[in-house]
């Protein structure tokens, strides 16, 4: 479906791509991941010819639609299910044509072509994908306008969806939904028959909704059959392995290179010298495997407090008198409680950590809040209160004006902006980068509660597994709305349940609750009109079997060099510690010459069977890269 040949590609002189390659085959999911800023939306931008590289680096093959979301979400007065259905310009040009052509003949082709597309049952899948994306059935008669831009961005997803395209690309789809309509996409993703390529940090997509994964590091692309759990685990054993490897090759190093300058200028061992030179100008060099460092996310602890910190009783929430968004709502948090929020989005999420945090005054009924509570409240559209032309120093200076600059700089630095980054101007920082100083300014102080509403938003992988760990270290309360059901399941040790105009503890866990969203989406939309469908897990299974058996020769012959190779070196340091046996050349000289003999004999087999096992070991590293 999609190939990657030697792709090289630089931005402002500095290298995304370097000949990276990789082929991705129809019907693969594919999760495409890498550290932010690599290059993984370049290569979307050239994929789709937005960007041209100047040769023939991308094939798609011939007659393949390709569909992606576009940046500008649809904002005109068309009903959102219009919007949708739109996007099948094929059944839209032919009910143009039904309309006015007169001709019998292309009459009976437009309906029969029609039929062929199911395009009578069209109506019926746009409905599904919007319900699924969390449109009401009164919604999807809506203008688009009416919607804000997130919202108007599930539209476009849907779009996308309802034309199946034959490769699908998706950047980071999940950012502009919530928990269930994410648990949804994994759902209709997997179903998809077609061949999908996601840009995502989200960990539960990239398990449930994949059946490959494709890195971007160093320049270079690699695909691993599997979710990104398998991947990494791949990836962590790879790069043990490469150190464990190059700790071999450096005592080898050492070893001849102490050979080299103890005989070198003796005549009687100069040919071996020379000798050992040689090998050790073959002996590859091994690169150090590169350990990704994330910058850790600190909050302060706070000093214990009396539980609870908060109580809602019997209170009325909303923005309007008389219209309350949740009624009687009655919970309570106390100062170790790290609770996770459910309910689709538009339901009163917000409104009730508004509320709870103080923002937001009670219609009926009361909030009671600690009166030494401090609560740090981060929110995606409190990235904008910070001020585009100050650099994170500039924000931190301003909190603690009476402090030095080298106090203000060390501080500055706790957030994760050193030196190369204190004096950024913060227009001039990346979504994560933005997000992770204003969580460092919103706690900077302390905080008894941290409030997150959709804190991963713009955060990579790396910066997400941080966040859980300090999360996790923090000692006071956490209230959590989030659609990363990694994050939640990670940190919450409670869950909320916010919907129908109610707010209660939820009993379940968060395997529970996917069930219940699953069964109240039990009615699946019909995939891609004409085109037959494909049973995709016998595909995966299928797949995974013949590159298992393909492996598993080669996999067997590395192993049995490297066994063999070990023994040797076993022997090999026991010959020398024979060899190193006081008075042996005085009071043993035969031994000693035999053992010499041994030795040389064992070097060579050695040498030999060194070369076996890293031939075999690259073979089945090819083999499985490309498996």
């Amino acid at each position: 479906m999609l190939h990657v040949n030697d792709l090289t590609y630089s931005i402002e002189g500095r290298a995304l791509f370097d000949q990276a390659t990789a082929a991705i085959s129809d019907g693969w999911k594919v999760g495409f991941v890498g550290a932010n800023g690599s290059g993984k939306s370049t290569l979307f931008r050239i994929i789709k010819g937005e960007i041209y590289t100047g040769g023939d680096e991308i094939s798609i093959r011939k007659n393949r639609r390709m569909g992606s979301v576009e940046q500008e979400a649809p904002s005109s007065d068309v009903s959102l299910i219009d919007t949708v259905l739109e996007q099948d310009k094929e059944r839209a040009a032919l009910i143009a044509e039904a309309e006015t052509t007169t001709d019998p003949h292309r009459i009976a082709e437009v309906q029969t072509r029609l039929a062929d597309i199911e395009a009578h049952s069209a109506e019926a899948r746009a409905g599904a994908i919007l319900s699924g994306l969390g449109f009401s059935a009164s919604d999807q008669k809506r203008a688009c306008s009416e919607f804000s831009g997130g919202w108007r961005m599930r539209v476009a997803l849907a779009g996308v969806l309802f034309s199946a395209p034959d490769l699908l690309l998706l950047d980071e789809p999940t950012n502009y939904l919530d928990l269930e309509g994410t648990i949804w996409l994994e759902t209709y993703l997997r179903r998809y028959p077609y061949t999908t390529l996601i840009v995502s940090h989200d960990r539960s997509l990239l398990n449930n909704a994949v059946t490959h994964i494709m890195a971007l590091e160093g320049g270079k692309l690699s695909v691993h059959t599997g979710g990104f759990d398998s991947y990494e685990r791949k990836r962590a054993e790879a790069r043990a392995q490469a150190a464990s490897f190059k700790a071999r090759q450096e005592s080898r190093r050492r070893h001849m290179q102490a050979f080299v300058d103890r005989f070198r200028a003796k005549a009687s061992k100069a040919k071996q010298a020379q000798s050992r030179i040689k090998m050790l100008e073959r002996l590859e060099e091994v690169a150090e495997p590169i350990s990704e460092r994330t910058v850790p996310f600190h909050f302060p602890n706070p000093k214990p407090m009396a539980p609870p910190i908060i109580r809602v009783v019997d209170a009325d929430l909303g923005y309007e008198e008389g219209k309350p968004i949740l009624r009687k709502v009655n919970l309570r948090l106390d100062h170790d409680d790290r609770i996770a929020i459910l309910g689709p989005n538009g339901e009163g999420k917000s409104t009730l950590v508004k509320a709870m945090s103080g923002r937001l005054p009670p219609l009926t009924g009361n909030v009671f809040k600690h009166k030494k509570l401090q609560i740090a409240y981060f929110a995606q559209h409190q990235l904008d209160e910070l001020k585009p032309k100050n650099s994170a120093y500039d924000h931190v200076r301003a909190l603690i004006p009476d402090a030095t600059e080298a106090e203000t700089r060390s501080a500055t630095a706790r957030l994760g902006f050193g030196p190369e980054k204190a004096d950024t101007k913060v227009e001039k920082l990346s979504g994560g980068e933005k997000a992770r100083l204003l969580l460092g300014l919103i706690t900077f102080h302390g905080a008894h509660l941290l409030i997150l509403d959709e804190p991963t938003n713009h955060l990579d992988m790396g910066a997400r597994e941080a966040l859980i760990e300090a999360l996790n270290d923090f000692q006071g309360a956490v209230l959590l709305i989030t659609h990363d059901a990694h994050l939640a399941s990670a940190v919450a040790d409670r869950l909320w349940l916010v919907n129908k105009a109610q707010a209660a503890p939820y009993d379940g866990d968060l395997s529970d609750y996917r069930e219940l969203v699953l069964a109240a989406n039990k009615t699946a939309p019909k995939e891609g009109a004409s085109k037959p469908a494909v049973n995709e897990k016998e595909i995966a299974r299928k797949n995974a079997a013949d590159a298992r058996l393909a492996l598993q020769p080669l996999k067997k012959s590395a192993d049995e060099a490297e066994a063999r190779l070990e023994k040797l070196n076993d022997t090999l340091t026991r010959l020398d510690e024979a060899l190193a046996e006081p008075g042996l050349y005085e009071k043993k000289l035969a031994r000693a010459t035999k053992l010499q003999k041994e030795r040389a004999a064992l070097i060579a087999a050695i040498d030999k069977t060194e070369t076996d096992w890293l031939a075999a070991l690259e073979a089945y590293e090819e083999a499985k890269a490309k498996a």
